[in-house]
C-alpha cells in the first residue's frame, strides 16, 4: 500500500522520495507513503479556500449531513480492514482498534445529525429593531492528526468542522499514514462530497505542519498533541491570528479515598493507565492514595500490573500492545531508570523484543516538584503519591500545569461533588477512568489546551457568530 496526498478530489504523489511505514510490533515494512511539502500544503489550502467561497457547502446543512452519513456508512463497511491496519501500523490491541473504529463511526453520525441543528437567535433589543445572531462556518479548518488514535482523533475534529460548514486541510502523523489514507479513501468514495471540501497532505518531518500554521488561507487549526508543540503552533499562528483548538498534554491524577471500592479502583486504573500502552493524554498517570490504604492499594496494583501480558495487538491473549516505535521505548526506559533513582520502584518495566514493547512500571514518589510528577511521560508508567486528607488530595491533584482529566474513587456522594468541582480539569470521572464518547465534551484547563471537542460545544471553534441588525421600516423599497 502506498499513501498519497488528496487535493481537489484527486490523488497526488508529489516529488519527495517514498518513505516506509513500519509495524512497531515487529519492525516489518507495511507500506510506503509520499511525504508532503510546503508547496503541496499551500496548494491544498488554496483549493480549500476557493471551494469555501465558490461553492454552497457552507450554506447547505442537508448536504453536509448527507456527506457525514455517507462517510459513516463507508467507515462501517471498511471497519474490519481498518481495525487490522490500526493494529499493524499503530501497535495497539485489536480490541482497542475496534473500539476506536466504533467511536469514530458514532462520532461521524452524531455530527451528521448536528449539521442540521445549528441555530442562531433573534432578539428585539428595542421596539421594532431586530438583531439576528447567525452562526456560520469559520472558513478553512486545518486538522493536525496524532498517531496514537489516528482515526478517532481525526474524526472528532473533522466531523464537527464539516458539520459547521468549513472546508478542510488534513495532515496525518508520520507514523500512521496508511491508516489515514484508508480513511481518506472512505471519504473520497462519498458520492455527495464536493471536490475541494476535504484535502489531505502527508507530513515530511515538520515542514507541512509549519506551512499550515503560517498559511494565510487557513482560518482555524485543530491540533491534538503535546503541550510543547501546541505552544509552538500558538506562537506561529499569532501573525495571522488563527483561531486555535488545542487538546494538549495531560497528567491525569486518580484520587483513591479510604472508602473506595479497591477492587473497582484497581480494575479501572489498570485499564486507565495502560490503555494504548499509556500513550493517551487522559491516561491515569498519578495514583493519589490515602495514607491508611496505601500499602494495600500498592500491593493490589503491583499484582494487577504484573499480570498484564504485553504482546502483539493481533494476538488475542495480549493485554497491552506495543509502543509506537523503538525511540519511544528507549526514551521510556531512561525515565524508568530515573524513577528508580528519584523515587522507589515498585514494579520495574522491561523491554521485550522483537518490537517496541515495554512492560508496565509503578513507582512511589513524594516530591511534587519532580519532573517525573510534573511532566507527561506518555507510556505504561504510573506513580503512587500519598495524601492525608481531602484538602491535600485536591491540592496535589492540581499541582501540575495540566488539567485535562482526573478521576475520583469514593462511595461518598458529597465528597464526590466537592472534589470533582475543586479539581481543575476538563473531565473528572467518578469511580471510573477513560470514558470518552461523542456526546460528552472534552478539553483542558491550563496547559492542557484551548477549546472543546466532542459534544455540541465541539462545533464552537469551527463557527463564527454574525450580528445582522435590522430597523423595522427601513428595509425594502
Amino acid at each position: 500500500m502506498i499513501a498519497r496526498h488528496y487535493i481537489d478530489g484527486a490523488w497526488l504523489e508529489g516529488d519527495a522520495p517514498l518513505r516506509d511505514s513500519i509495524n512497531p510490533a515487529d519492525g516489518s515494512v507495511l507500506g510506503q507513503f509520499h511525504p508532503g511539502s510546503a508547496a503541496l500544503l499551500d496548494q491544498a489550502a488554496s483549493v480549500a479556500r476557493a471551494t469555501f467561497f465558490a461553492s454552497n457547502w457552507a450554506a447547505a446543512p442537508r448536504l453536509r449531513a448527507q456527506v457525514l452519513f455517507e462517510f459513516a456508512d463507508r467507515l462501517w463497511a471498511a471497519r474490519e480492514g481498518l481495525t487490522d491496519l490500526i493494529v499493524a501500523e499503530n501497535g495497539k490491541l485489536r480490541a482497542e482498534a475496534a473500539g476506536e473504529m466504533m467511536g469514530a463511526i458514532s462520532e461521524t453520525r452524531y455530527y451528521g445529525g448536528l449539521a442540521r441543528a445549528i441555530q442562531g437567535r433573534m432578539q428585539e433589543a428595542t421596539a421594532g429593531n431586530f438583531s439576528l445572531l447567525h452562526r456560520e462556518a469559520a472558513g478553512v479548518a486545518a486538522i493536525i492528526v496524532p498517531w496514537n488514535a489516528p482515526v478517532t482523533l481525526l474524526i472528532r475534529s473533522l466531523a464537527p468542522a464539516l458539520a459547521a460548514g468549513c472546508t478542510c486541510v488534513l495532515k496525518p502523523a508520520d507514523q500512521t499514514p496508511l491508516i489515514h489514507a484508508r480513511v481518506m479513501q472512505c471519504l473520497a468514495d462519498c458520492p455527495s462530497l464536493p471536490k475541494g471540501v476535504v484535502n489531505s497532505v502527508n507530513e515530511n518531518g515538520a515542514e507541512v505542519g509549519q506551512a499550515m500554521v503560517a498559511s494565510g488561507d487557513i482560518d482555524v487549526i485543530s491540533f491534538t498533541g503535546s503541550s510543547a508543540t501546541g505552544k509552538k503552533i500558538m506562537a506561529g499562528a499569532a501573525p495571522t491570528l488563527k483561531r486555535l483548538n488545542l487538546e494538549l498534554g495531560g497528567k491525569a491524577p486518580a484520587i483513591i479515598f479510604p472508602d473506595a471500592d479497591l477492587d473497582l479502583a484497581v480494575r479501572e486504573l489498570t485499564h486507565g493507565a495502560l490503555v494504548m500502552a499509556g500513550q493517551i493524554c487522559v491516561a491515569a498517570a498519578r495514583f493519589l492514595v490515602h495514607d491508611t490504604i496505601r500499602a494495600e492499594f500498592e500491593s493490589r496494583m503491583i499484582a494487577a500490573f504484573r499480570a498484564v501480558k504485553t504482546g502483539p495487538g493481533a494476538d488475542p491473549s495480549s493485554q497491552m500492545g506495543s509502543l509506537i516505535d523503538m525511540a519511544a521505548q528507549q526514551r521510556l526506559l531512561g525515565i524508568i531508570e530515573r524513577a528508580g533513582d528519584e523515587g522507589e520502584m515498585l514494579l520495574q518495566g522491561e523491554a521485550q523484543s522483537p518490537g517496541a514493547f515495554l512492560t508496565p512500571s509503578l513507582f512511589r514518589i513524594d516530591n511534587l516538584a519532580s519532573d517525573l510528577v510534573q511532566d507527561e511521560l506518555f507510556g505504561p508508567i504510573a506513580s503512587v503519591e500519598m495524601f492525608h486528607d481531602e484538602a491535600e488530595a485536591v491540592q496535589m491533584a492540581n499541582a501540575t500545569v495540566y488539567g485535562l482529566a482526573a478521576s475520583v474513587f469514593t462511595r461518598d456522594l458529597n465528597r464526590t461533588l466537592r472534589v470533582s468541582r475543586a479539581i481543575r480539569a476538563g473531565t473528572v470521572w467518578v469511580n471510573s477512568h477513560t470514558r470518552l464518547f461523542a456526546e460528552g465534551e472534552t478539553g483542558g484547563y491550563g496547559q492542557s489546551g484551548l477549546g472543546r471537542l466532542h459534544g455540541i460545544e465541539g462545533l464552537n471553534d469551527f463557527l463564527e457568530t454574525k450580528h445582522i441588525y435590522i430597523e423595522a421600516g427601513q428595509v425594502g423599497g
